[in-house]
């Protein structure tokens, strides 16, 4: 079958490639390829197809493969063409044994080379006529080292406004690599803020990476809502908090009062703890966590913002519940498998007037819960459902569009006494 070899090219050229290929190009019957890749090799005695309308040239090249012509075609692509490159559609359109790929460096790997970053475990995205979603995805998730192909819409100047509009409780860095391989190259390592004003070269690729929050005083935060990124959190699963618009809400159905006991079941990095004990000083609250690096988090991120009422627990529930006082308030944010087993305990020794928040993001725990209370003797539990969806507006280019968090339901339970 009359052959077609994809081959990748780099900003250097012809330069950039082995001797063979080259031969291949200037022996090619076709020759396709962007004005730019075309303008590597002046004089070739190939016939040339200019890659422009792409579903026009494909559908072209596949009569041309059907005719059977002698020769070969050789399709120009930049660095390799099955990285978010023209391979996929090829392999779409022909049969994939009419098909040769020579890739080239890709730009990714050049910019890690620049950087000189190891990057096995690093997220690759091509926002390359595409929506953010994927991006935003690996942002909130808090991955340490993505790559980002972009065009026109997503620049990245786009980027950074992007992380600054989700308010993630981590910051990023920005390296925004320039014409790799040409000899306009150039890498700017810059703030999302320091990118989100700036204009850059078309031909680029942009490097986050995840710092280490530099914290805020405490006396710079807000007396309630503080920002998801005043709190030391998780490394390997940064987003892994109660979102501050979420916390906000809790307060209000929580409702603490000065001088009350608090239990904070399934802490986590205790940040519904610390904006308890932030609002009410002179509250007892108990932070019960089982993981030992939850623990270590509370205890931290205590030592910044809280004072010395706040007890970090370690232990699961219900079982580290025994010893403690009993709660006037009580907010469940984890069960670890045992929610049933830890309303009964915290039913047995809530005080009277009490009430139990519980924060459930999965319909299997919301259905347990009002099961729980609708079966409670000997009288049932004043309950109250509330589901909170937030959104947040990111930037797409020029325009904004919403972006939605996972929706929580906030379940309050009255003591019925």
């Amino acid at each position: 079958m009359t052959s077609v070899h994809v081959v990748g090219v780099g900003l250097d050229g012809r330069n950039g490639l082995p001797p063979r290929l080259l031969a291949l190009i200037d022996q090619a019957a076709v020759l396709v390829g962007s004005p730019r890749q075309l303008s590597y090799f002046p004089g070739v005695a190939a016939e040339i197809w200019v890659l422009g309308d792409l579903k026009a040239t494909l559908d072209r090249l596949r009569h041309w493969l059907d005719a059977n012509p002698p020769g070969v075609a050789v399709v120009l692509t930049s660095g390799d063409p099955l990285f978010f490159g023209l391979g996929r559609l090829l392999l779409d359109t022909l049969p994939a044994e009419s098909l040769t790929f020579h890739p080239h460096l890709s730009a990714v790997q050049l910019a890690f080379s620049r950087l000189k970053l190891p990057w096995q475990g690093a997220t690759l995205i091509s926002a390359h006529g595409r929506s953010p979603e994927a991006l935003t995805a690996a942002l909130r998730r808090g991955d340490a080292l993505i790559a980002v192909l972009t065009d026109p819409t997503h620049t990245p100047a786009a980027l950074g406004q992007l992380i600054l509009t989700l308010e993630l409780p981590y910051s990023y860095r920005l390296a925004i690599c320039e014409n790799l391989g040409d000899d306009a190259e150039a890498i700017h390592r810059l703030t999302p803020e320091m990118a989100a004003h700036k204009t850059f070269a078309a031909l680029n690729v942009v490097v986050l990476q995840r710092q280490d929050e530099v914290f805020a005083k405490a006396e710079q935060l807000p007396l309630i809502g503080l920002p998801d990124r005043a709190f030391a959190t998780f490394s390997d699963r940064p987003g892994l908090i109660t979102k501050r618009d979420i916390r906000i809400q809790i307060l209000a159905d929580l409702d603490p009062r000065p001088e009350q006991v608090v239990w904070d079941i399934g802490a986590g990095t205790g940040s519904v703890s610390l904006e308890i004990n932030r609002l009410c000083p002179t509250a007892q609250v108990y932070a019960i966590e089982k993981t030992a690096a939850g623990h270590s988090l509370i205890q931290q991120n205590q030592r910044r913002l809280g004072n010395s009422r706040l007890h970090p627990i370690y232990g699961a529930a219900p079982e580290a519940l025994a010893p403690l006082p009993a709660p006037d308030r009580i907010f469940i944010g984890g069960s670890g498998g045992h929610l049933a087993e830890i309303l009964d305990c915290c039913a047995q020794r809530l005080r009277p007037q009490g009430r139990i928040v519980l924060a459930l993001a999965t319909l299997e725990h919301t259905g347990t819960v009002l099961s729980w209370a609708r079966e409670a003797a000997p009288t049932p539990w004043s309950l109250e459902l509330r589901q909170i969806q937030v959104q947040q507006g990111v930037q797409v280019g020029s325009l904004t569009r919403w972006q939605p968090l996972t929706p929580i339901t906030l379940v309050t339970l009255a003591d019925p006494r």
